[in-house]
């Protein structure tokens, strides 16, 4: 079988994660570019400089939204299938009054 960016939750959000990591770094290519469209005074590449910042902001929002729910679908598998950490039981055993131990 081959694998796939999406053949687990974990591969799934990994892909998420750098593709987010890229859109960030379009971001700030974008705003370099606003800025020197803006000092040569080219406004309609200015406009559409901005329109293209905007939708990048919105995609890494959504990214991030989507990072959010693969983290809570793998709690919750983690939570269904009992792989999840449990909180430990205390090594030190309970302590039995003088009564009980006499029993």
């Amino acid at each position: 079988m081959v694998d796939t960016p999406f053949d687990t939750l974990e591969s799934a959000h990994d892909f998420v994660k750098l593709l987010r990591e890229h859109v960030q770094g379009a971001e700030v290519e974008i705003l370099d570019d606003i800025g020197v469209a803006d000092e040569e005074g080219a406004a309609r590449r200015l406009d559409a400089l901005r329109l293209v910042h905007y939708k990048l902001k919105q995609l890494n929002d959504h990214l991030g939204a989507g990072s959010r729910i693969l983290n809570d679908l793998r709690a919750l598998r983690r939570l269904l299938t009992g792989d999840g950490r449990e909180p430990r039981r205390s090594a030190i055993p309970a302590v039995t009054s003088p009564a009980s131990a006499a029993v």
